[in-house]
């Protein structure tokens, strides 16, 4: 594979701004017991080293935390909303002057080239700047129309849930950890945000952050340690009744995501769960061949693969096959592979050995199967500990892990197909349904082919940007891929419970004193057969 070597890591990957002093800083936003003593400490995935010791709450400080969160919520909510806005506006300002060194953070801690890791801040600054301008339109007071029409005044109106839990991953420590933060606190709720053991420092430094824009202490926590602890406080138990969150947002692998389905079905909870995906690009016969290898390549690889849409299927027309494997292969070989902290790198490091052992028993088994590499395939201890060749498969077949199963790093496999009826057959083979993408010089035809794929989005002539980029657009999965969207209209009205509020004007309903029922009950069916014939209800 011919890509361009990056220069070696130095001794350490530490960011030398990043000081003990600050990291202490930082540490302080965790909550928990001042007599407290475990920690937790990463892996660098540029050099194998440590990061930094990390303070890590007990399932008690999560109680205490989302108690504290809760007595904040009241007053936070009480303040008007351009007072809540321009917290977040502030952010947003503060999030662009300081963004090189949170992007700092997210390649040391989790090992991502930094196109990709810039790529977080734009979502951010999107998600906060426009949920703080136009938040408020999606919870406006709407009225309906009342019992008796004249005499009955109804609204419906949000109000908060209470307090948000939210338990983020490490792939995109900073967009999905505070990208369903801010609406959450936007729509007057408290916060406890379960920060991903790989990656703590990037959301502490992100609290410290929004502390500086004027959000209060209380009303957004940050606790840190294992989810079988610090995820099943959040959630509370049937014994310990309100210890718990009152929403939870959860993003994360399907498994754990049905295990955190269930204990908030049993609390009575809702849950909004961004789950796996296994997700498919088709190529029609008029597709643009060129543009879609290189859409398909962008879609695949960013991130190193470790992304919840990117695309691990490739589903192409025979008439365009021989063509758009050549120009696949070509786009796949061309990108830059290695670990900087710099724009020089288009791939970078997987996060950990645990993902790298994924990537490369999916490939061994496949290609032990009957499977051919047509490019990578092989990792790279020379650039990095972590670093694995893009890949591409080709004769990939349903017995192989590969096939179905979500390997969430940097390979991909192809499956030419004859019609476009088996590339919607194929699309929608297996449980998952996060994302997907079609390629076509016709966008009509796409379009109308889209909505026969099973799947929360589906980017017409993108790999995936379109649609997570469109933050007025809901974004989430069907199937194994979860339940409920952020982004967009939902994305805030799921933290928050739609009230109804009712005042009778005159008299009560029901039968006036002294009137028999009878008579009453004939009125009533007058009135319903009056309402018929007018086309009222």
């Amino acid at each position: 594979m011919s890509t361009l070597a990056a220069p070696a890591p130095a001794l350490t990957a530490r960011p030398g701004w990043v000081t003990d002093e600050r990291i202490a800083q930082w540490c302080r936003w965790v909550f928990r017991d001042p007599a407290g003593t475990a920690s937790s400490t990463a892996v660098a995935p540029y050099d194998g080293r440590p990061t930094a010791e990390v303070p890590v709450s007990s399932a008690h400080d999560v109680v205490d935390a989302v108690a504290s969160a809760r007595q904040a919520q009241h007053r936070w909510a009480l303040l008007p909303w351009g007072t809540r806005a321009q917290v977040v506006l502030r952010f947003h300002d503060l999030l662009l002057e300081r963004q090189d060194e949170v992007i700092d953070l997210i390649q040391w801690e989790m090992g991502k080239a930094r196109f990709s890791a810039w790529q977080e801040i734009l979502q951010v600054a999107t998600i906060a700047r426009h949920y703080a301008r136009h938040g408020h339109r999606y919870l406006v007071d709407h009225k309906v129309r009342g019992a008796i029409p004249g005499l009955t005044k109804v609204r419906e109106v949000r109000v908060p849930k209470g307090v948000v839990g939210v338990i983020s991953p490490w792939n995109y420590p900073l967009y999905l950890a505070v990208g369903d933060v801010l609406p959450a606190l936007l729509a007057g709720n408290g916060v406890v945000s379960k920060a991903d053991s790989q990656t703590p420092l990037t959301l502490l430094w992100t609290r410290a952050l929004l502390a500086e824009a004027g959000l209060p202490r209380d009303i957004w926590h940050v606790v840190v340690g294992p989810g079988s602890v610090v995820g099943d406080a959040l959630i509370g138990a049937p014994d310990a009744p309100g210890t718990g969150v009152d929403h939870l947002c959860f993003t994360g692998s399907t498994q754990t995501g049905r295990r955190v389905g269930r204990r908030a079905g049993e609390m009575l909870i809702a849950a909004s769960l961004e789950l796996g995906g296994k997700n498919p690009l088709v190529v029609l016969a008029d597709a643009d061949v060129p543009k879609a290898a290189a859409g398909c390549v962008a879609a695949a690889f960013a991130n190193t693969g470790q992304m919840c849409i990117h695309i691990e299927r490739v589903i192409v027309h025979e008439d365009v096959y021989d063509e758009f494997r050549s120009a696949l292969v070509a786009a796949t070989e061309a990108l830059r592979l290695g670990q900087t902290y710099d724009y020089t790198v288009d791939v970078g490091s997987l996060a950990s050995p645990a993902q790298l052992e994924a990537v490369t028993s999916h490939i061994a088994s496949a290609v032990a199967a009957g499977a051919t590499v047509l490019t990578g395939g092989r990792a790279r201890p020379d650039l990095g500990p972590l670093v694995h060749e893009p890949t591409v498969l080709e004769g990939v077949t349903a017995d192989m892990p590969v096939c179905l199963e979500e390997t969430f790093g940097p390979v991909i496999s192809l499956y030419p197909v004859a019609t476009d009826e088996d590339a919607v057959a194929k699309a929608n083979e297996g449980r998952y349904g996060l994302s997907a993408s079609i390629w076509s010089r016709d966008t009509a035809a796409a379009e109308r082919l889209a909505t026969r794929i099973r799947a929360g989005s589906v980017n017409v002539n993108d790999g995936a940007a379109a649609a997570a980029g469109s933050i007025e657009a809901g974004m989430g999965g069907m199937g194994d891929s979860g339940l409920g969207r952020r982004h967009g209209a939902e994305g805030i009205r799921k933290y928050t419970e739609s009230q109804t509020v009712a005042t009778q004007r005159l008299m009560p309903l029901g039968p006036p004193p002294g009137m028999a029922l009878e008579r009453f009950v004939g009125l009533g069916n007058a009135q319903l057969r009056l309402l018929r014939r007018l086309r009222v209800r």
